[in-house]
């Protein structure tokens, strides 16, 4: 078995209803120093198993519409036109990592591509927010080929029903968005009818934290969510979105990674954790939590600062981790250790600049934080 490769890293967009924010914010905590076990790991109401996206209700379910994502390929660098207002352009291409760039619309001005929180074997890969653009050229560095890209549209393609919890979902008092709630079209799992990324599970050792380097001030971060999602799912072929749980700068926790029918994101009934996509070569026993934004000069907000250390230490305890223990991380699939500490960055396992100079710096605080 394969170690799986890590993850990537618009003016108008439609707004999720707002009484569904409020309800999921207003949930109340539980005592932090409750003991935590598999079972009561999560809580929700729901009885809808696997987060389905479609297909018949149920009694702790309601239904909740959110648009279709909307994708067309190109190859090359020529000017594409599409038939819709991309939110983001996805590109991949074989070659040197840096000095790419995209332009929308005639006339606009070049612009830097960099992968943020991306990596991919022998080439260069980006995620770029779109503006509701409708036409775009690239360049890529010299010597690069098979060139390829992506126009995603999260926002106006046409209405498909979800089945959302009725109640907020809360892990262990701290409220987050099981997939259906931000639109995870889960048929985007699938490849020539087989699930193309199977649910693998092994003990947590670390928690990693990123940042997607997408923009701030997102008005619509679910929609950027399933932006995200559509990327690494099919554009390179992962098979699901590459983080656990993603923040955004309202501090909403999204469940990320699908991790099987049961009730507990991010782990199986055992406890273990589902491998998903976040950091090349040491994915398997790491939980990736990834802001949304980037925060290279920018901190996160308040917000979504204390959604991280809430979560972080919710999940330490629930695994008798110590966030501030220095240890070696162990890849149960090919054996390659890592002196690390137990939560960390993305910087501390690959040469990137994830998560952002200006997160990176506030690790130990985070750290502390979520020991006490």
């Amino acid at each position: 078995m394969s170690e799986p490769p890590t993850p990537p890293t618009s003016s108008h967009r439609r707004k999720r209803p707002l009484s569904r924010r409020g309800a999921i914010g207003a949930a109340g905590a539980v005592a932090a120093g409750a003991a935590l076990t598999p079972v009561v790991f999560a809580a929700t109401e729901s009885d809808d198993p696997g987060n389905s996206s479609t297909g018949s209700g149920s009694s702790g379910a309601k239904p909740e519409q959110f648009p279709a994502t909307r994708t067309e390929a190109a190859t090359g660098t020529d000017r594409t036109t599409t038939a819709f207002a991309a939110s983001y352009v996805g590109l991949r291409w074989t070659g040197a990592q840096d000095g790419a760039g995209i332009r929308f619309t005639d006339g606009g001005s070049w612009q830097g591509v960099t992968g943020g929180c991306a990596t991919v074997d022998g080439g260069g890969t980006a995620l770029v927010a779109a503006g509701n653009a409708t036409a775009y050229e690239l360049k890529v560095p010299g010597g690069a080929s098979d060139v390829r890209s992506l126009a995603i549209d999260t926002t106006d393609g046409p209405d498909r029903t979800f089945h959302v919890p009725s109640e907020p979902t809360r892990v262990r008092g701290v409220p987050y968005l099981p997939r259906p709630a931000w639109g995870a079209d889960e048929s985007k799992r699938y490849k020539d009818g087989k699930v193309n990324s199977p649910e693998v599970y092994y003990p947590l050792q670390a928690i990693t934290v990123h940042h997607t380097d997408t923009p701030n001030d997102d008005p619509d971060p679910a929609a950027t969510v399933r932006g995200i999602y559509e990327y690494h799912a099919v554009t390179l072929d992962w098979g699901d979105i590459g983080y656990h749980f993603l923040i955004d700068e309202a501090g909403t926790v999204y469940e990320g990674r699908h991790s099987g029918d049961d009730p507990v994101p991010a782990f199986d009934a055992d406890g273990n954790v589902v491998t998903a996509f976040h950091t090349a070569g040491y994915n398997s026993g790491n939980l990736g939590i990834a802001f949304l934004g980037t925060l290279t000069d920018r901190p996160p907000t308040d917000a979504a600062k204390a959604a991280l250390i809430r979560l972080i230490k919710v999940i330490s305890r629930f695994k008798g981790l110590d966030p501030q223990a220095k240890i070696t991380y162990t890849n149960p699939v090919n054996g390659v250790t890592k002196d690390v500490t137990t939560v960390g960055g993305h910087r501390d396992w690959l040469l990137t600049e994830c998560p952002g100079q200006t997160m990176y710096d506030l690790l130990d605080e985070v750290r502390a934080a979520t020991a006490r």
